[in-house]
């Protein structure tokens, strides 16, 4: 045993390092559990709100508590007004008229291709 180190001191850093690891194993238990707990509730919600013929293509806020949206119901196309307590039907749009903007989801890049990007960057670095 070295010089100037009792029995009780090795034990007590022992026992830290026993809890530390206690802390991150539980750590990890709750995150994953709040992983399954999110996908289990937007499948509900994805399951839920699976209406195919109702669609809001785009918003404009216009103040704090009112909105102009154009809503797809069908094969028309809607403007309407959206209030805090009220929704008013404003006109009918033809198809034509119709500006479509790239879905969301094209926009949005793969995550599994960013953090293939983010990985190599990082051993390249190394």
């Amino acid at each position: 045993m070295p010089l100037g180190v009792s029995d009780s001191s090795l034990s007590d850093g022992v026992n830290n390092i026993i809890h530390i690891l206690t802390l991150i194993f539980i750590f990890i238990i709750v995150i994953v559990i709040a992983m399954v707990a999110t996908r289990i509730i937007a499948g509900y919600q994805k399951g839920a709100s699976n209406a195919a013929n109702i669609e809001v293509i785009e918003t404009c806020r216009l103040t704090v508590n009112k909105y102009i949206q154009i809503v797809r119901v069908g094969e028309k196309y809607l403007a309407i007004a959206i209030g805090k307590d009220e929704v008013s039907f404003l006109t009918e749009i033809s198809p034509d008229e119709i500006q479509l903007a790239p879905s969301k989801a094209e926009a949005m890049p793969d995550f599994a291709s960013l953090l293939a990007k983010f990985t190599k960057r990082n051993k390249d670095t190394d």
